[in-house]
């Protein structure tokens, strides 16, 4: 749906790269360049270490995650609640700088629990960039660590985009991304009269087609094709050499495609089959052409919506 658009892993620990099979975790199709591995971690050392790995695997940019809020990583100092550590921080980065020749960038939160003064940020940007790095991706929330849970932390602390636009001003040298609650196309466009750049999570998520505008709106690209279907049936080559490891089922391709025909004649039932059977083992390409079958409206529908649209016009 985008050839320029930077695409960013889930967040990966220090030591599930090192400790466990770190193919699984940084395997990935040529196809998905640009793409950043975003790590979690605290110990210098060990984020070095995996830099290098990113390097090694062939990553464009390597991303160290300062914003998730579980209790889990909390717990290993990994995430946002190093944000009250910005010395640590920035030996972190420092590391990961000497042990890589690719981007190393952040991503984190506008503050965290009674740490949300603007002078705080501020200097948290601050210090983190006297070490060279010169990419910030700012979600435009705080985290409160305490009483929330990691869902509720991405929807209940209030958006601040002004708090990230002004950081943008006072450190006009970097290169400020902004994120957090951001849905459409026009929205992207207010927010880069501000900043330099707009990251998408979970509406590219549940709302796959969104991306379907990125290459011509903001690269000057040729778009995407907008034949839903046409980019489904694109994947066939690639779901056929996943599946040949048999740890891999179709669902695992699958259920990040369940939100790509919302809104569209037979998207519930394009669902339920595939939630059905694609997790089923020895399900492959043709529960898929089921499932895309689902979309095809009969005759009756279709001259029901022409009939519709003539009395509307």
């Amino acid at each position: 749906m985008s050839k320029e658009a930077l695409l960013y892993t889930e967040m990966v620990t220090t030591g599930a790269l090192i400790h466990g099979d770190r193919s699984r975790f940084l395997r990935y199709s040529e196809e998905e360049h640009p793409v950043a591995l975003q790590l979690g971690g605290s110990d210098p050392a060990a984020l070095a270490q995996c830099a290098q790995f990113a390097e090694e695997w062939g990553y464009d940019e390597v991303n160290l995650n300062v914003g998730c809020p579980s209790d889990r990583v909390q717990n290993n100092m990994i995430g946002a609640c190093l944000m009250a550590h910005p010395a640590l921080v920035s030996d972190c980065i420092k590391a990961m700088q000497d042990a890589t020749a690719i981007d190393v960038t952040i991503k984190h939160r506008i503050g965290i629990d009674d740490m949300d003064s603007y002078q705080q940020l501020h200097d948290f940007v601050g210090q983190v960039a006297d070490t060279g790095c010169k990419t910030f991706i700012i979600h435009a929330r705080k985290a409160i660590l305490q009483g929330l849970s990691p869902k509720e932390n991405r929807e209940i602390p209030p958006l601040h985009y002004d708090t990230v636009y002004r950081i943008k001003q006072e450190f006009p040298q970097l290169e400020v991304l902004i994120n957090g609650g951001i849905k459409t196309h026009e929205e992207c466009a207010q927010h880069l009269q501000h900043v330099d750049g707009v990251m998408l999570g979970r509406e590219a998520y549940h709302n796959p087609a969104v991306m379907l505008d990125v290459d011509a709106l903001y690269y000057g690209a040729q778009p995407a094709s907008p034949d839903k279907v046409e980019i489904i049936r694109s994947l066939y080559p690639y779901i056929e050499e996943q599946l040949k490891d048999e740890r891999t089922t179709l669902h695992h391709i699958t259920r990040h495609t369940l939100g790509l025909f919302n809104g569209q004649y037979g998207a519930r039932l394009y669902r339920r089959i595939l939630s059905e059977k694609a997790p089923r083992k020895g399900s492959g390409i043709e529960v898929l052409e089921e499932a895309l079958q689902a979309l095809i409206p009969p005759p009756e529908f279709i001259a029901e919506a022409e009939l519709r649209a003539k009395q509307q016009s």
